[in-house]
C-alpha cells in the first residue's frame, strides 16, 4: 500500500493550520553533510524517493520533486502512484524550485521549512527571491517531525580520541592556530558546524555519519572559550577529561540555539552556505558577522607529516587487498557464480582482515557493463547483475584505516573486448597517469591543470561529465574541500584553492557509454614541493594508490612513448611496494600484471 498520499494529506493539515501556502524539504541534516542518517530523511519520508539528492516541494493540492539527470529513471518510478510530479531539473520547460514557489504562493503567503536543514545561503537566496510577492518565510518548526510517528532516533555514536601519533598535531595547538585567524579576521566568536571540521579540529571521531567517522555536535569558539555541543551521553569519562584538559565545555546538542540568540555586540565568524538557517537566524542586530570560509578547511586539507606517512601506509594495505581482489576476479571469472553484490562482497571481505581497517569510506560502486556507464550506480537486488567472462567490471571503493582514508577505482576486463572498449580504456589510463606526471608553478589551482587529463578526450571530442579530482580527508569525509580539479568553475563546490604542500587530491577520468560500458581509472595523490628557481617555486603530485592497471585493456598502439614510460614505471613501483605481502601464485600474477609493455 503506498503510504505517501496519507502523509501527504497529514502534512497539508498541519499546513492548513498554520496558514502554510508551501512547504520545502530538502536533502540535508543539520550541518550540511554529504551522507545523511535515518533520522534526516524526510525528503525520502514525504515522497518515496530514495536518491541521494532532491527537494520536494508541497502545496495545498501539489507535491513535486526536483532532482537532477542521475535520478530521473529512479526517481520516475519510486514516484508513480504517490501524487508526487517529478520536475527533471536543468531540462527544458522545467520551473525551477522559486518560478514553481513564485507561482503557486499567493502575494502576502507564506513557504516553511525546517530552517535546521537549510543552509544560511539557500534560506537568504529564498528569502530574495520570493520578496518580489512579499512573501513570508517560517524556519522554526519541523512539520515532518510531527506526522513521522516511528521517526528513527538520532544516532548516538561513542565519541573516541585519535591518538596524535595518527592526527600528527595536538588539538590545543589546533585551537590556537584557529583563533590566531580568527584575530586576523577581528573576530570575537567563530560557530562552527561542518562536522568534519569539529572533528579535525578537537582531534576526535565518532560514527554518526554513514562512511564518515564525525559526531553530531556544532562548536562556539571565543577568544579563550569553546563549547562543543553534543549528546552528552556519548562522551566517556576518558573522552571528557581529553576535553576539559585542552580547554573544552561540553553542553547538549540543541543548546547551541539558546546560546546563539544571547550573543550580543559580537562579531561572529561563520560560514553561510555552512552554518543551517535556523541557528543564524537568532543572531541579533548587536552582532556583526563575517560570512567566510571555516579556517579549519584549509587547515586540515593540508596533511601534516605524520598525517601523510600514515596514508602511504594505510593505501599501502588497501593496495594489497584490492591487487588480491583482481587477482581473484581474473582467476574466477566464468568459474564461479559472481555479481555485483557478491563480489562486492568479497571485496569488504579482503579490506576489513587489514590491520587498522575501520569501515568503508562511500558505499561501493559495482558496476558490470553497462551498469558501468551510470557514475554513481548502486547494486540493489533489483538491478544486480551477473558478470559473465566479457567486457569489463568498474568497482570504485574507499576504506576508513586510523591511518587515513583511502578511494580506489579500477576497471577491469573479465574477457573478450571489443577495439572500443580498449581504445577507450586506454585513453582513461593515459589521462590518469598525464596528470599524476604533471608539474607546475606553485599558485596553480585543479582549474589550471584539468586539461592535461581532457586532452585525450577532447582531441577525439569525448569528454566525461565529471570532475577529475576531489580532496580527501584524513580519517574523514572522502570528498573534501577546497582542493579539486575540474575544467570549468563551480563555485557553491568550494573546491577550487591553490593547490598546497600537503593537499590529497583523487585522479579519476573516466568515459561513459550508455547502454554499453563504463571506465574509471582513480588513484590519490599528494602535492609536494619540487625544485624551485627564478621562474619559482615548481610542484607536483606523487602516487598514495598502487594497484595495477589491467594491461588487458590496454591498446599500446594509441600511446606515445612517453604514456608508455608512465605506465611501465607506475607498475614498477606497484610491483616493488604490493609483492612482499602476496603469497607465491599471488606475486607471480603481479609479475606479470605489471610487466613492461
Amino acid at each position: 500500500m503506498n503510504l505517501i498520499p496519507q502523509r501527504l494529506a497529514k502534512l497539508r493539515a498541519l499546513m492548513e493550520e498554520r496558514a502554510i501556502d508551501a512547504y520545502l524539504v530538502p536533502t540535508s541534516d543539520f550541518h550540511e553533510s554529504e551522507y545523511v542518517g535515518a533520522y534526516f530523511k524526510c525528503r525520502e519520508f514525504i515522497t518515496g524517493f530514495t536518491g541521494s539528492a532532491g527537494t520536494a516541494i508541497i502545496t495545498k493540492d501539489e507535491a513535486a520533486l526536483w532532482t537532477d539527470g542521475r535520478y530521473f529513471v529512479q526517481a520516475g518510478a519510486q514516484l508513480a502512484e504517490t501524487t508526487v510530479t517529478l520536475q527533471k531539473m536543468g531540462q527544458e520547460g522545467v520551473p525551477t524550485m522559486e518560478e514553481y514557489l513564485l507561482s503557486h504562493i499567493p502575494e502576502g503567503g507564506t513557504l516553511a521549512f525546517d530552517g535546521r536543514v537549510m543552509n544560511t545561503e539557500e534560506g537568504e537566496r529564498l528569502e530574495d527571491a520570493l520578496g518580489v510577492k512579499d512573501i513570508a518565510i517560517s524556519c522554526q518548526e519541523d512539520l515532518i517531525d510531527m506526522i513521522w510517528e516511528d521517526r528513527p532516533a538520532l544516532p548516538a555514536e561513542p565519541v573516541w580520541i585519535l591518538e596524535e601519533k595518527y592526527a600528527g598535531k595536538k588539538a590545543a595547538e589546533k585551537l590556537s592556530d584557529l583563533r590566531a585567524e580568527m584575530e586576523k579576521k577581528r573576530a570575537t566568536a567563530h560557530i562552527l558546524t561542518t562536522l568534519d571540521d569539529i572533528v579535525w579540529l578537537l582531534n576526535i571521531r565518532g560514527n554518526d555519519v554513514e562512511c564518515n567517522p564525525v559526531v553530531l555536535s556544532y562548536l562556539l569558539v571565543t577568544g579563550n572559550t569553546a563549547r562543543l555541543y553534543i549528546n552528552p551521553a556519548v562522551v566517556n569519562t576518558e573522552v571528557r577529561a581529553y576535553l576539559s584538559g585542552i580547554g573544552v565545555e561540553i553542553y547538549p546538542y540543541n543548546d547551541i540555539y539558546e546560546d546563539v540568540k544571547g550573543l550580543q555586540n559580537e562579531t561572529v565568524m561563520l560560514e553561510k552556505s555552512r552554518a543551517n538557517f535556523a541557528l543564524t537566524q537568532l543572531l541579533d542586530e548587536t552582532n556583526d558577522i563575517i560570512n567566510i570560509q571555516n579556517p579549519t578547511a584549509l587547515m586540515k586539507a593540508k596533511k601534516n607529516p605524520v598525517e601523510i606517512e600514515n596514508m602511504k601506509k594505510a593505501h599501502i594495505k588497501d593496495g594489497v587487498a584490492v591487487t588480491r581482489y583482481m587477482y581473484w576476479l581474473k582467476k574466477n571469472i566464468g568459474k564461479i557464480p559472481m555479481d555485483e553484490i557478491s563480489v562486492s562482497d568479497y571485496l569488504w571481505e579482503l579490506c576489513k582482515d587489514q590491520e587498522g581497517c575501520l569501515g568503508l569510506s562511500f558505499p561501493t560502486i559495482s558496476a558490470y557493463g553497462a551498469n558501468g556507464a551510470m557514475c554513481h550506480y548502486s547494486a540493489t537486488p533489483e538491478t544486480n547483475t551477473k558478470l559473465e567472462p566479457k567486457g569489463f567490471y568498474l568497482v570504485d571503493s574507499g576504506r576508513q584505516y586510523y591511518e587515513g582514508t583511502t578511494d580506489i577505482t579500477r576497471t577491469i576486463a573479465l574477457g573478450e573486448l571489443t577495439q572500443e572498449e580498449k581504445e577507450h580504456f586506454t585513453l582513461v589510463a593515459m589521462s590518469m597517469l598525464r596528470l599524476g606526471a604533471v608539474r607546475f608553478l606553485y599558485g596553480c589551482r585543479g582549474l589550471n591543470l584539468d586539461y592535461v587529463a581532457r586532452e585525450p578526450f577532447w582531441s577525439r571530442s569525448l569528454n566525461f561529465d565529471h570532475g577529475t579530482g576531489h580532496g580527501v580527508g584524513y580519517l574523514l569525509n572522502v570528498h573534501e574541500r577546497p582542493n579539486g580539479i575540474r575544467w570549468k568553475m563551480v563555485p557553491e563546490r568550494q573546491d577550487n584553492c591553490i593547490l598546497e604542500e600537503g593537499m590529497v587530491t583523487s585522479d579519476e577520468p573516466g568515459i561513459y557509454i550508455e547502454g554499453s560500458h563504463g571506465i574509471r581509472t582513480e588513484n590519490l595523490m599528494v602535492c609536494v614541493t619540487d625544485e624551485k628557481n627564478q621562474y619559482g617555486q615548481f610542484m607536483k603530485f606523487e602516487y598514495l594508490t598502487y594497484v595495477p592497471i589491467d594491461l588487458d585493456g590496454i591498446d599500446k598502439s594509441l600511446m606515445r612513448p612517453e604514456d608508455v614510460e608512465l605506465l611501465n614505471q607506475y607498475h614498477k613501483d606497484v610491483y616493488e611496494k604490493i609483492s612482499p605481502y602476496l603469497n607465491g601464485e599471488e606475486k607471480e600474477w603481479l609479475k606479470e600484471a605489471t610487466r613492461e609493455i
